[in-house]
């Protein structure tokens, strides 16, 4: 099942998407929504970013060849940071750069949208506390997050979260393609199946930590191939069986 959030005359709506028509639900799903209201025509320009989460859960260097291209070593259990839901920004958007960094560099990932609160989850129950994914890009400022040495700064920026186009429920994390292009050329090419720690296993380490709400959102790391975005560049972040996150990059 494909969930979107669409911009409607009468304000944002989260609905099926189903070819060409939407079934507007009455909530977000993973807050117990259900389909309410007839079925609507929608475009691509009506799509908003699809997830509303009171926090933003990351896993860095979850890829190895990703740690090793930053001189990193390669985590012992999953390295964790949050990014603010400020960040957040939808499809066919634009991705800001600010004028404190002079490198700032796309994170093409996969994102799971958590569906039923969950603490201290075991590893096997993990995925019944998953709604969906979609598609994400960690935006980053490499130059000051070598310079602060913690993440905060130089991954909170707004617009440094896009997520979307949708949500995709009925997919097998297990071992899917992430790409990002830009400018049509090709520059992340990986796959899930080389991520350290897989997403059952970074639910339930998050789960040890802080409570997951229904709604919160957790980017689970990039592969190799991170790069430099410039001012009027076309960024595109694909992950197999979800689709295609549009955006554009502007000073």
């Amino acid at each position: 099942m494909r969930i979107a959030l669409l911009r409607t005359p009468t304000g944002d709506q989260f609905a099926r998407l189903e070819g060409s028509r939407a079934h507007p639900f009455d909530a977000a799903p993973w807050l117990g929504g259900r389909e309410a209201g007839s079925a609507m025509d929608w475009r691509d320009e009506d799509l908003c970013c699809p997830v509303r989460p009171t926090k933003i859960l990351c896993v860095g260097r979850n890829y190895a060849a990703h740690a090793r291209e930053l001189g990193h070593e390669i985590p012992g259990e999953p390295l964790l940071f949050l990014k603010p839901p400020s960040s957040l920004l939808g499809p066919s958007r634009e991705v800001r750069l600010p004028p404190e960094s002079a490198r700032v560099e796309h994170e093409a990932e996969l994102a799971l949208v958590v569906g039923r609160r969950a603490k201290n989850v075991p590893v096997g129950d993990a995925l019944a506390h998953v709604f969906g994914y979609s598609c994400a890009c960690d935006v980053t400022a490499r130059d000051l997050q070598r310079k602060d040495v913690q993440f905060t700064r130089a991954k909170g920026f707004d617009t440094f979260c896009p997520v979307g186009p949708w949500i995709e429920t009925a997919l097998d994390a297990g071992a899917v393609a992430v790409r990002c292009r830009v400018n049509g050329e090709t520059r992340q090419d990986g796959t899930t199946a080389h991520m350290i720690f897989d997403v059952p296993t970074v639910v339930s380490y998050a789960s040890r930590m802080m409570t997951l709400e229904p709604g919160d959102v957790i980017l689970t790391g990039t592969p190799e191939g991170v790069g430099p975005l410039a001012a009027g560049d076309a960024l595109e972040v694909e992950v197999g069986g979800i689709g295609v996150l549009k955006l554009r990059v502007r000073a």
